[in-house]
């Protein structure tokens, strides 16, 4: 067990909105990630692709201005830089844990996948949506999909239905 602490491993967090994938960090900084030890710990934020609505010849989408859009990829790279301040303070009180944050674009099932794979992750850290059967279907599971498609070991959190007798 001394070798596993010892080794400087690169563990990867995906990060959203949800409080699924922040109480994932939180776990995992308390349950994962030894004090002095010589992690880096890569908190990935994936900005879904923008909806199909910026179709230019109007066959069914919607026609926007280049204001509007630009206000709305404004509004997605605000929420993201939000997401990763709140992540990045949450890791502020871990010692000799380099932390690095990494906002990328597209579906997050793949950057993640990628991301995993280019960083050379030991380990890949997700929150769980507890979504039902049938939403499921419909919207996928990333986190099944990153199960499925990484190389290295993954750990979904899942956030307990009640938080009021968790430690």
């Amino acid at each position: 067990m001394a070798d596993v602490a010892a080794k400087e491993r690169k563990i990867l967090v995906a990060v959203d909105e949800g409080d699924e994938s922040m109480h994932a960090l939180s776990w995992c900084l308390k349950n994962v990630i030894s004090q002095n030890s010589k992690d880096t710990l890569a908190l990935l934020y994936v900005k879904p692709p923008r909806a199909v609505y910026t179709a230019i010849d109007g066959t069914g989408g919607y026609l926007f201005s280049s204001d509007i859009l630009a206000a709305m990829d404004k509004y997605g790279n605000d929420v993201a830089e939000c997401v990763v301040d709140k992540a990045k303070k949450m890791c502020k009180d871990i010692h000799d844990v380099k932390v690095e944050t990494r906002i990328d674009n597209g579906d997050p099932r793949d950057v993640i996948c990628q991301m995993t794979q280019n960083l050379g992750a030991d380990l890949l850290v997700m929150g769980s949506h507890g979504y039902g059967p049938i939403k499921r279907a419909f919207l996928g599971s990333v986190s099944n999909h990153c199960v499925q498609n990484v190389q290295c070991p993954v750990l979904i959190v899942k956030k307990p239905k009640s938080t009021a007798t968790n430690n």
